[in-house]
């Protein structure tokens, strides 16, 4: 019965419809985010700005993204390039810690102060570790 009062085509142009919502908000929220995350505005440009977007939202943003599409885009970079950075900072850290100590164990196997025994036991500890 329920289907019968609701056909197909209204079942898509609900979808579509809630869809369009959902993407509004995400612009919305963005425009927002990218507001806050700007170095190159004053505090009152900021408020100003927010104001605008909820006094006019949709106009608000349009206006927001023609001006400063551009600015957002390269915040955009910006972010992820030190994102990108602290994660490889973060994999060397990690990585290099167990790599130095077998080189430096491999440096005493060659002088001669440990045996390859003992070279074998801090390899494994190392690579136990990691």
């Amino acid at each position: 019965m329920l289907a019968a009062d609701y056909p197909f085509l209204e079942i898509l142009w609900t979808m579509f419809i809630f869809f369009l919502f959902v993407i509004w908000i995400w612009i919305l929220i963005t425009v927002a985010v990218d507001i806050f995350r700007r170095k190159d505005a004053s505090g009152g440009k900021k408020a100003l700005w927010i104001i605008f977007i909820i006094v006019a939202p949709y106009l608000g943003v349009l206006v927001y993204l023609i001006t400063n599409h551009d600015g957002m885009a390269d915040r955009n970079i910006q972010a992820a390039q030190k994102h990108q950075e602290q994660t490889d900072a973060y994999i060397r850290s990690v990585a290099g810690g167990s790599a130095a100590e077998i080189e430096k164990a491999k440096g005493l196997l060659d002088s001669g102060a440990i045996t390859q025994e003992e070279y074998d036991a801090i390899k494994a500890k190392a690579l136990a570790g990691s």
